[in-house]
């Protein structure tokens, strides 16, 4: 039996992402702090470098701006970069408003 996150949606790699450079502390069971530097999000999840060694399925929960406290689960990684997906998708409205916060300079934004 799998002691992993039991994810519901296995590929969101198609979704639109938004480059951003935006440094968060998790909070991780066993490790505690853990120092991240998103470097792209989406509705469904994000990419970070700086990513401890983790084993795919465990959870890191981090604070976003707008949307607030949220848990992801470890999908994917490499020695340098690592993908989470959010146990939940967040509201467009909010992401939209995330990303004006995250990303002030306008031509970083991709066309909406």
């Amino acid at each position: 039996m799998s002691a992993g996150a039991q994810l519901t949606v296995t590929d969101l790699r198609r979704a639109t992402r938004h480059p951003v450079d935006h440094k968060v502390i998790g909070e991780h069971r066993r490790l505690g702090d853990v120092h991240l530097r998103v470097v792209n999000l989406s509705a469904h999840g994000f990419m970070a470098e700086g990513v401890p060694e983790l084993s795919r399925g465990e959870r890191v929960v981090i604070r976003l701006p707008v949307v607030g406290r949220i848990e992801a689960h470890l999908i994917w990684a490499t020695p340098e970069r690592s993908g989470f997906q959010f146990e939940r998708i967040i509201r467009l409205d909010d992401f939209m408003r995330m990303i004006d916060t995250l990303q002030p300079n306008p031509r970083l934004r991709r066309p909406r």
